[in-house]
C-alpha cells in the first residue's frame, strides 16, 4: 500500500475541496466494485456484492479530507492571517511549509512580541508568502492550503501530511483489491464512503449513512498512540496491531461488534490492541445517530503527532489492520 498511499497523501484535499483525491479513488477503485457514485456532498460512495441470507449492509467509512487553513486577510506587507479548517495542532507549525490550491508556496510565522510560556493561537500566526505588499501576495480572502510534505519511510514507520485519514483510505482501496483478487464471497453487501468534510464535524458521513442506511458502520481511522518520552497514557502503541475501538470522546462501539472484530484478530493469529479515545473522535459518531441508528464500531492506525504537518504510522500495522478487515467481511454476523 506504501505506493498508493504515497499518491493519496501528497494529494491535496482540505474539506469542501476533495476533488483531486476523490478522483484519484476513484481511477483506483472502478475496477473492483460494482457501482460507484459522486453525492450532493461529495462522498465517493462505491457498492460490492449482495447481501446473503445470513449477510449484512455494511457501511465502510474513512475519510478523504485533511485539515487545512483558509486566508482570513492579507495585509499591507503581503502577509496572509488565516484561520484552521479542523484541529490543527499549534504547537507544530511554526516554520510548517503550505501549499495553496493554486500552487502558491508559504510558510507560518509567529508574531514576534508573544509570551514565551504560552503557545500562540491562530491569530498571532501568519503565512509567509515571499511577497512585499498586498498586490504581491500570490493568494486572496478566502484561498485554501494544506501542508507541504512528501512522503517518507524511517524504519519501518511512515511519515506524511494527511495519514490522517489517507492511511484509511489506502487500507480501504486495497480491501477491496483483495476482496476481488482473492474472490472473496463476503456474505455481505459492502459500501465503502471515502467521506468528504470529517474534518470540520463529519458532514460527509452523516449524509452517506443516511443514503445507505446500513445495518452497521465500520470506520477506519487514525487515533493517538502512547509510548513517546513522556506523552499520553494511553493503552495503544505504534507497531502492536490495529486498535479496536471501544470508547473516543463521541462513540462508544456497539459491544457486539467489539467482540466481532476481536474474535477475529484471536482465530487469525492477528496483533490487535484496545482503542480508549479521549480527546478526538471519527465518521462513527455521525454513522451511528443516523436514521434510527446504526451499531458501529472502528478499526484505528495507531499514530503520532496527529493533524500536524508529520503523522506517523507503523507500516506493519496497516497491514494487520487489512489482514483483519478481510477476516472479518469473510464471516456472518448475527446482531440479535
Amino acid at each position: 500500500m506504501k505506493s498508493l498511499l504515497k499518491k493519496l497523501a501528497e494529494t491535496p484535499g482540505p474539506p469542501g475541496y476533495e476533488t483531486g483525491v476523490r478522483a484519484l479513488i476513484k481511477e483506483e477503485i472502478q475496477p473492483f466494485v460494482d457501482e460507484v457514485w459522486i453525492d450532493n456532498l461529495g462522498n465517493l460512495i462505491a457498492r460490492k456484492g449482495r447481501r446473503a441470507e445470513d449477510g449484512l449492509r455494511i457501511m465502510l467509512a474513512a475519510h478523504m479530507d485533511e485539515i487545512g487553513l483558509i486566508v482570513t486577510h492579507i495585509d499591507q506587507h503581503g502577509f496572509a492571517r488565516f484561520s484552521p479548517l479542523g484541529g490543527i495542532s499549534r504547537a507544530s507549525v511554526r516554520g510548517a511549509r503550505v501549499r495553496f490550491l493554486n500552487g502558491a508556496l508559504g510558510v507560518i510565522g509567529f508574531e514576534h512580541d508573544l509570551d514565551p510560556g504560552r503557545l500562540p493561537v491562530f491569530e498571532q500566526m501568519f503565512i509567509d508568502l515571499g511577497a512585499s505588499s498586498r498586490a504581491e501576495c500570490p493568494v486572496g480572502v478566502g484561498d485554501l492550503a494544506v501542508f507541504d510534505r512528501a512522503l517518507v519511510e524511517v524504519r519501518g514507520r511512515l511519515v506524511a501530511k494527511a495519514l490522517d485519514d489517507r492511511a484509511g483510505v489506502a487500507l480501504l482501496v486495497e480491501l477491496l483489491r483483495q476482496l476481488t483478487l482473492q474472490d472473496v464471497h463476503s456474505p455481505h453487501e459492502l459500501y465503502f464512503v471515502f467521506s468528504a468534510q470529517e474534518e470540520i464535524g463529519s458532514r460527509g458521513a452523516a449524509v452517506a449513512a443516511y443514503q445507505i442506511e446500513p445495518d452497521l458502520g465500520l470506520v477506519v481511522d487514525l487515533t493517538a498512540s502512547g509510548g513517546t518520552p513522556k506523552g499520553i497514557k494511553m493503552a495503544v502503541e505504534l507497531g502492536r496491531g490495529p486498535a479496536i475501538k471501544v470508547r473516543d470522546q463521541l462513540t462508544i462501539a456497539d459491544p457486539r461488534l467489539v467482540s466481532w472484530l476481536v474474535s477475529a484478530a484471536r482465530q487469525n493469529n492477528l496483533p490487535y490492541q484496545l482503542e480508549i479515545l479521549e480527546k478526538g473522535s471519527t465518521d462513527a459518531h455521525a454513522i451511528q445517530l443516523a436514521r434510527s441508528g446504526v451499531p458501529v464500531g472502528g478499526v484505528s492506525i495507531p499514530a503520532r503527532y496527529v493533524h500536524s504537518p508529520s503523522e506517523m504510522i507503523d507500516a506493519a500495522d496497516l497491514q494487520n489492520a487489512l489482514l483483519l478487515l478481510l477476516a472479518v467481511l469473510r464471516q456472518p454476523l448475527d446482531l440479535a
